[in-house]
């Protein structure tokens, strides 16, 4: 698209479906490089791609070609499909549906990056439920608490 100019920064965050541990540290390197690269394969710069066991963090800057929602569809349906044929034997890994998405200034980048890349440390302290209701009322995102992710 010529003359088409955009900055515009998206984090999103998913979960593994019925919130299970199944995203192991040799499983999470693979998967988040993998990540990286069908974000780039798709014009949208990536900034960080990381998580904790049963949750996605990723943070790009949005292409102009493509819908927050055409990037997630696609992301989250070539990861499971990866992780079916590579870790899980096709026993059917899904993600949740939906997603979470949060938009941030140029400036504060650099803050989301080491928020995302210390999930880890952040997670001895903090659920993930906590960190993602936290998210919507930081950002004050109306929600129906029967829509959100599954907590268990």
């Amino acid at each position: 698209m010529a003359n088409t100019y955009s900055q515009i920064n998206i984090q999103c965050i998913f979960a593994v479906k019925g919130r299970k541990y199944l995203l192991t540290k040799d499983i999470r390197t693979e998967l988040f490089k993998y990540m990286y690269g069908i974000l780039e394969n798709d014009g949208t710069y990536p900034l960080a791609v990381n998580g904790w066991k049963d949750h996605v963090h990723v943070f790009f800057e949005l292409s102009p070609k493509m819908s927050i929602a055409d990037h997630m569809m696609k992301l989250k349906s070539s990861s499971s499909k990866w992780l079916n044929n590579h870790y899980f034997n096709n026993r059917e890994f899904n993600w949740q549906e939906g997603y979470g998405a949060f938009s941030y200034s140029k400036s504060q980048r650099n803050n989301v990056i080491k928020y995302i890349l210390n999930q880890e440390i952040h997670h001895r302290s903090v659920s993930f439920k906590e960190e993602y209701l936290g998210f919507l009322e930081r950002f004050k995102v109306e929600y129906d608490e029967r829509y959100i992710f599954e907590f268990y």
